[in-house]
């Protein structure tokens, strides 16, 4: 009498497909907890990429009619911070606070407008340097900017968008046309000429 395998093998094949959807379940249920405990920090490639600092302190050098805020004593070394300034409080206030992108002229119209008080509420608590200075610069940094003429912000926002953007602040230039001589113009076929109507006496002159 033949021993039929058969019923063995499909048992334990059985078996290890259940192992092995428990093994797979246990290691994704681990890497979940693991990433709900320790979630990823993702900076922004901007922040990233440039220093707020330096585009600040480029920004005041294009724009010395901004108001530098630079006057408010630092609460541990009790010392005036000269870096701490308004560009680079509003810049960190845009990128962090709002988390607005950096390369569009609207999202810094929007943040401007925070400060001019007819956009979104900002709040005290969460303001840039606010816990690190002796005194909040919020109030005064939303009167510098309410300070600014029409023609002041758009500059400022321009010169916020070159800063973070260089490729458009530089465009590639435009080809300029050839020096060569020009070549002639086609010469025009002069216009048709359509028969006169008939004059008075024309007929007179068919006479014999």
């Amino acid at each position: 009498m033949p021993f039929d395998l058969e019923p063995r093998f499909v048992l334990r094949r059985r078996h290890f497909t259940r192992v092995a959807f428990v093994v797979v379940g246990l290691v994704l249920f681990i890497a979940f907890s693991i990433l709900l405990a320790n979630p990823p920090r993702l900076a922004p490639a901007y922040a990233q990429r440039f220093r707020i600092d330096e585009v600040g302190r480029q920004i005041q050098q294009q724009l010395p009619d901004i108001p530098l805020e630079n006057e408010y004593v630092n609460r541990e070394t009790g010392e005036v911070s000269p870096n701490n300034t308004l560009l680079t409080r509003l810049i960190r206030y845009h990128i962090y606070i709002k988390g607005r992108p950096v390369n569009y002229r609207l999202d810094w119209k929007l943040t401007l407008a925070d400060y001019l008080g007819v956009n979104e509420r900002m709040e005290p608590a969460t303001y840039p340097s606010g816990d690190t200075l002796r005194t909040n610069p919020i109030e005064g940094d939303r009167a510098a900017i309410r300070s600014l003429t029409r023609a002041q912000r758009e500059a400022l926002v321009q010169a916020l968008v070159s800063a973070f953007n260089p490729q458009a602040a530089n465009p590639e230039p435009v080809p300029q046309p050839s020096s060569a001589a020009p070549s002639p113009a086609p010469a025009m076929s002069p216009a048709p000429r359509f028969p006169q109507e008939p004059q008075p006496g024309d007929a007179d002159l068919l006479a014999p």
